[in-house]
């Protein structure tokens, strides 16, 4: 179960990594999440690779 019970369409949408960073903090910021779970998503988000930005993003969302 992710953190926020939030859906984000990522399928059909650029695989920019930015993009996906970009439509997954403002599905987060309008779900309520504060500056501090915000700036933690950006953390997990980047020390990694892709593979990891999606994973993040998955643990924060509802991927679709």
């Amino acid at each position: 179960m992710p953190k926020f019970n939030t859906e984000v369409q990522l399928t059909g949408k650029d695989g920019n990594a930015f993009s996906i960073m970009a439509s997954v903090r403002s599905a987060l910021k309008k779900a309520g999440a504060t500056e501090e779970e915000l700036a933690e998503y950006f953390a997990e988000s980047t020390a990694g690779d892709y593979h990891n930005l999606l994973r993040v993003a998955d643990k924060w969302v509802i991927v679709k």
